[in-house]
């Protein structure tokens, strides 16, 4: 309301208790803002809050502030609203931080602790969003970590110990097969390594993480330590009776072979004597089975190519695993080997105990490969530096091939603290790669946050429209924009996501009502549809106007194009239905077989099969059946009519027999009075009809077919004279020329025409059409073919000069008379003698057929004489002498090349 002064605006008395100018007072958050409440601009206010964000405020001042700021500006409100979801984020991860380190705690504080357990603390607090980049969870990641990689030291050194004892078995076996002095000289380093292996394996079993590693690893160990102490107390008294042994002879002998027979030739035996003696004393060994002994020697011969194998790999547990099996192999078959192989197998076994040292060495040059290799990502050219995710993928893997380096030898520190020093620095290219990752997502986020507001405002303004279709396309544009507004993280995307549907749900509400309403009358158009189609009577009316109505409700309201497909195609399929019916009952009773119908089927079936045959003659014997069937209903009609004038025939001769019975019974006196009736006429034949044109010039005969002119031109008389065009016609009676009375009448005596009888059914007519076509092509085929073994033997039998081999007339074709084909045996029969060059032209020119190049000049000379030759008959009419010709000289492949193409052209004509 505004009031009204009794003073006027123009006048210029003052103003009597003028009212008091209105005051600003200060917004109480102003002096905590920095006067941002008072600030004249929206940009200043700004301006002024992000300064007072910088002071860091407690939580309680933030959110009083957002509180009365976002009613006024929620462009400057909107920083105050981002510090208020950090402070809230950084409460939640501090929760979950607490959480997992009190997890983590549980793990380390764990007398036992497992290695898989461990890993799952990791990938499932990472999961989860801790942030285990910040204390306390990077502490104890490291802590977590560090005693996962002593479990695993242990684990390996278990490994490494296990091969260590596989090869001091090896060593005390090989010393076996030496002199006991050998296995003297290497007592003392063979009882320190022993002693050293046992020092080892008690300080793996006392360690404190002993309890943490897997199962199978203390029973690995003590299954190893058990087998080295059987093989080290057996090697040790044998190698001490030895001894004793060689300072005295009457000391037993050890039982070891090698040991024992060495000390027997050292007591002066001979050791072959002995053998042979002890071999005649003792009774022979029964003979062995030939096929026990193949398998013996096969079964030791795979297990030492295993092994071979393994070592000339460098495989350090392979080979020791495959030496384990040969030596088991040689328990139960080793005594059924010959030496030769024996031997073999001790040496292969002595080349897998020195395979350790070689093992080290590989394992370093695999390491130092490693290094260099992760030395090498940073020192890469520009075009050919690695991104972010690529890098994280190559440090991945060669950290995973250092480890597995590390589990088929023994540790190298020094160059552990390269690599690992060469990793972290390439590693900054991934954090780097991380850190834009996380700017991006945050980046997203806001985009997918916007677009769910402008969904929800959206969804506000249309939600009285009816524009179904352009609803339907806002809402397949909108779900477009969501999957292309970038990556986010799993628990980011979780979290978006049901907001998403929230507002996608009440923007598609008016949506699917209309489409729920839309589907109730499509279904009952569907059961109209039904009735319609299953009505004894269709009414093409009611469809037409059914569909209609079908198409306007289509258009006014989409549908899912898959539902929308599958609701037509159930509306479409009684009426569908309905009409194949009615079509299925016309063409019933349009292709339901006659009698003739059946027998032109029969026909065309039985020229198919001579097709299929190949037989010239039998396609030409189904052809005229097939005709014939075609000719059967008239044949049937002319075949009724000849049995009724038989009839009336007969009964015309029994009439006159009767006749003339009563005539002879008369008395002769009346046989001058009373004559005999005439008998009738017979009914004359119907002559056939001849399509001939006759020739009607005078003074000739009208049956006789009339020769054509040659040369004759457009309007030129028949006798070659210029002008009338049929100089026969004569004036008529009526003053026109021709008398049509001669011509049999006004339209002529025509013979009627041929009854033909009922149209073929569709079913027959394409069976015998069909049928006609494949026997027409087929002969076609069968002909090039004659032709072309027609020719092939008739340039044969020019080769050979033989006349026995050319071709019968019949197969050379209608073109070569019996003339023609009499000159051209003679031709073969006789020596070759002239040049067929000039016939050779003459046929090319006939027949009309390039000649090679070498020959076109003379070519174009014979042509200029033929063009003086006026009276000559020309090259196609003695095409055929020609050829008798160049028969009768010498065949040449060249010559035979030119005459066959010219002959495949003219035998055709």
């Amino acid at each position: 309301m505004f009031p009204f002064f009794s003073r006027s605006k123009m006048s210029e008395a003052p103003e009597v208790n003028p009212a008091p100018a209105k005051t600003h007072e200060p917004h109480p958050l102003d002096a905590l803002t920095g006067g941002a409440f008072s600030a004249a601009t929206s940009g200043e206010r700004a301006s002024r809050i992000r300064e007072w964000l910088t002071t860091q405020p407690a939580p309680e001042q933030l959110q009083e502030v957002f509180k009365e700021l976002s009613g006024r500006d929620k462009g400057a409100a909107r920083a105050v609203r981002e510090r208020l979801d950090e402070i809230r984020r950084a409460k939640g991860q501090e929760a979950i931080a607490a959480e997992w380190a009190d997890k983590a705690q549980a793990l380390l504080s764990a007398s036992k602790l497992n290695i898989a357990d461990a890993l799952a603390w990791q990938r499932d607090a990472a999961k989860a969003g801790a942030p285990l980049s910040r204390e306390p969870l990077s502490l104890l990641k490291v802590q977590i970590a560090d005693r996962v990689k002593v479990i695993e030291d242990l684990q390996h050194r278990v490994q490494v110990q296990r091969e260590a004892a596989v090869l001091l078995a090896q060593r005390i076996e090989v010393l076996s097969t030496k002199s006991w002095r050998d296995a003297q000289a290497a007592l003392e380093l063979l009882r320190a390594d022993v002693a050293r292996w046992q020092e080892q394996a008690q300080g793996l079993t006392s360690d404190a993480s002993w309890v943490s590693v897997e199962a199978r690893f203390p029973q690995q160990l003590e299954s190893s330590k058990a087998q080295l102490l059987v093989v080290w107390e057996a090697f040790q008294p044998a190698l001490a009776q030895a001894v004793a042994a060689a300072e005295d002879v009457n000391a037993p002998l050890p039982p070891v072979p090698v040991w024992a027979d060495e000390l027997r030739v050292a007591r002066g035996l001979p050791s072959e004597a002995a053998a042979a003696a002890a071999k005649s004393a003792r009774p022979a060994k029964p003979k062995v089975d030939p096929e026990v002994r193949d398998k013996a020697v096969q079964a030791v011969r795979e297990a030492l190519a295993t092994l071979e194998k393994e070592t000339a790999e460098g495989h350090g547990k392979a080979s020791a695993g495959a030496a384990a099996a040969l030596r088991a192999v040689l328990k139960t078959q080793g005594k059924h080997i010959d030496a030769a192989l024996e031997q073999q197998v001790h040496s292969a076994l002595v080349a897998a105990g020195e395979l350790e040292g070689w093992q080290r060495w590989s394992a370093d040059q695999v390491r130092e490969d490693l290094v260099a290799k992760a030395e090498g990502l940073l020192n890469r050219p520009e075009g050919q530096a690695l991104g972010g995710r690529k890098m994280q993928e190559t440090l991945r893997q060669l950290r995973e091939q250092w480890k597995q380096t590390d589990q088929g030898g023994a540790p190298n520190h020094a160059l552990w603290k390269k690599f690992d020093e060469a990793c972290n620095a390439a590693h900054k290219v991934v954090e780097a790669w991380l850190d834009k990752i996380r700017s991006e997502a945050a980046e997203h986020k806001a985009q997918r946050l916007a677009l769910i507001e402008e969904v929800k405002a959206w969804a506000k303004e249309h939600a009285a429209s009816g524009d179904w279709k352009g609803i339907h396309r806002a809402l397949y544009q909108f779900g477009d924009r969501w999957r292309e507004s970038g990556h986010v993280g799993e628990k980011l995307f979780a979290e978006l996501q049901p907001l998403w549907k929230q507002a996608i749900a009440v923007a598609a509400a008016p949506l699917e009502a209309a489409q729920k309403e839309s589907l109730a009358r499509r279904h009952a158009m569907i059961e109209e549809a039904a009735a319609l189609g299953a009505a004894a009577v269709l009414r093409i009316d009611a469809v037409k106007s059914l569909q209609q109505r079908w198409q306007a409700e289509a258009q006014s309201v989409p549908l899912d194009r898959k539902q929308e497909q599958k609701l037509w195609d159930a509306f479409r399929k009684p009426i569908d239905e309905a009409f194949n019916r009615k079509s299925a009952e016309r063409e019933r009773a349009t292709t339901e077989l006659s009698a003739r119908d059946r027998v032109v089927l029969e026909a065309s079936k039985a020229l198919e099969a001579a097709n299929a045959s190949g037989d010239a003659q039998q396609i030409r014997a189904a052809m005229q059946a097939l005709e014939a069937a075609l000719r059967g209903q008239a044949l049937a009609a002319q075949a009724v009519a000849e049995s009724e004038a038989d009839s009336e025939k007969s009964q015309a001769v029994s009439a006159q027999d009767a006749t003339e019975t009563v005539a002879s019974e008369q008395p002769s006196d009346a046989s001058g009075e009373t004559a005999a009736p005439a008998p009738a006429a017979p009914k004359p034949a119907a002559r056939p009809v001849v399509a001939v044109r006759g020739d009607d010039r005078p003074g000739m005969k009208k049956d006789a077919p009339a020769v054509a002119g040659r040369g004759a031109r457009p309007g030129d008389r028949r006798d070659g004279r210029p002008g009338d065009r049929d100089g026969s016609r004569g004036p008529r009676a009526d003053g026109r020329f021709g008398d049509r009375n001669d011509r049999g009448g006004r339209f002529g005596d025509r013979p009627e025409r041929e009854d033909r009888g009922p149209r073929l059914g569709d079913t027959a007519f394409r069976a015998q059409r069909d049928a006609m076509e494949h026997a027409q092509q087929t002969l076609k085929k069968l002909a090039a073919q004659a032709h072309g073994e027609a020719l092939t033997h008739l340039l044969t039998a020019w080769e050979k000069r033989d006349a026995t081999q050319l071709p019968s007339a019949q197969d050379l074709g209608g073109r070569v008379s019996a003339s023609v084909r009499a000159a051209w045996a003679q031709a073969l029969s006789a020596a070759p003698k002239g040049d067929a060059a000039e016939a050779l032209l003459r046929l090319e020119i006939a027949a009309e057929v390039p000649t090679p190049a070498e020959h076109i000049a003379a070519r174009r000379m014979l042509q200029l004489q033929l063009l003086t030759r006026r009276n000559d008959p020309s090259p196609a009419q003695t095409w055929g002498d020609d050829t008798a010709r160049v028969l009768s000289s010498a065949s040449d492949a060249g010559s035979a090349r030119r005459l066959q193409n010219v002959l495949k052209t003219l035998l055709r004509k």
